[in-house]
């Protein structure tokens, strides 16, 4: 498989030396509810402690999971947050945003987004927030797609009440 020239080795020491002191918010993957799988919190907690360790292994054992099913949720249909997540943590460049549809925008409406956070290089907890910012670009979405208002039907007395 070539490699990309522009993009740095995730696995370089000048790469691993950056620290992120902020990680960014993300919706969570949109899995079936199961206690002993990636929920929403244990998928923040895994970015919160990859920022920490910068090792995925490690991240993945700390929650309870493991390397290879850390690799098979970021390969999931939905997953383009986290991924972007994950990989700015890892310091790896990224060039494109990912597509917002309206069924994302519905699942953080939902789901809201979480965001890891960090004291001295360390994960110490996780946030979760409603995503307004979604709600509100959701409905001026539809806002368009609603037909256009008919401006000369007077209203009749049936209308008011």
């Amino acid at each position: 498989m070539p490699t990309d020239s522009r993009r740095p080795d995730p696995r370089s020491s000048a790469v691993q030396s950056r620290r992120i002191s902020r990680i960014p918010a993300f919706t969570p993957v949109p899995l079936r509810p199961r206690a002993d799988g990636w929920t929403p919190v244990r998928q923040a907690e895994f970015l919160g402690y990859l920022a920490e360790t910068r090792c995925i292994s490690k991240a993945a054992e700390q929650v309870g999971m493991s390397r290879d099913s850390a690799y098979q949720l970021r390969r999931k249909p939905g997953a383009e947050e986290f991924v972007a997540a994950w990989d700015a943590i890892l310091g790896v460049p990224t060039s494109r945003q990912p597509k917002i549809t309206l069924e994302t925008l519905f699942q953080r409406i939902e789901q809201g987004r979480y965001r890891p956070l960090l004291r001295d290089g360390r994960y110490v907890a996780t946030i979760k927030k409603p995503d307004n910012a979604a709600l509100l670009s959701a409905l001026k979405r539809l806002d368009r797609l609603a037909p256009p208002e008919l401006g000369d039907c007077p209203e009749t007395e049936d209308d008011r009440k």
